[in-house]
């Protein structure tokens, strides 16, 4: 799954990045979610949009945008990851795990524990975990039941990042019969 986030750009420019990155997903089959904005996802006919805790919140999109796009809703703690449960989110990305360059947070990294515990909390709604992880701790993070990882310096400032994304995705249980 690839996520555009753009925070600084403009409405044009973040339709323009999403039509061209929709194009290239559809032909490797990759989802696509959009970051913030559903509108924005609708009409690049993203798979999905992710909504953090000042966004609006997935009950309340309209029902076309709910019948179109999967939705992801951050979270930082038990409580917010309990409304976004209630929310109807599709999945709930929790974090930091661990302090993280990538991205400036007001909240301080939760660690494994916190992890297990909102995954056994919210079940069996998925829970991806965010936040300062790479190959070395994927294997502790998916031992706590995190359905995903979702990583930018661990794939983006490697130098093959086709090899590191493997080896993160090879933390992961595969499903009988599955060879590739």
């Amino acid at each position: 799954m690839i996520q555009l986030r753009t925070k600084h750009s403009t409405d044009r420019q973040t339709l323009a990045w999403a039509t061209a990155i929709r194009e290239i997903t559809r032909r490797s089959g990759a989802l696509f979610f959009v970051n913030d904005r559903f509108d924005l996802a609708l009409i690049s006919e993203a798979d999905g949009v992710h909504v953090g805790q000042t966004d609006l919140p997935p009950d309340h999109f309209p029902s076309q945008a709910r019948q179109q796009l999967m939705v992801g809703r951050s979270s930082h703690d038990l409580a917010q990851a309990i409304r976004a449960r209630d929310e109807r989110a599709d999945y709930i990305a929790f974090g930091p795990i661990y302090e993280t360059g990538s991205k400036v947070s007001e909240y301080d990294s939760q660690g494994l524990r916190a992890l297990a515990e909102i995954v056994q909390a919210v079940r069996p709604f998925p829970v991806i975990a965010i936040g300062g992880i790479n190959s070395r701790r994927a294997p502790e993070v998916v031992a706590t039941g995190a359905a995903g990882l979702a990583v930018i310096s661990a794939v983006a400032d490697q130098p093959d990042p086709t090899a590191a994304t493997r080896a993160i995705s090879g933390c992961f249980p595969r499903p009988q019969g599955d060879r590739s």
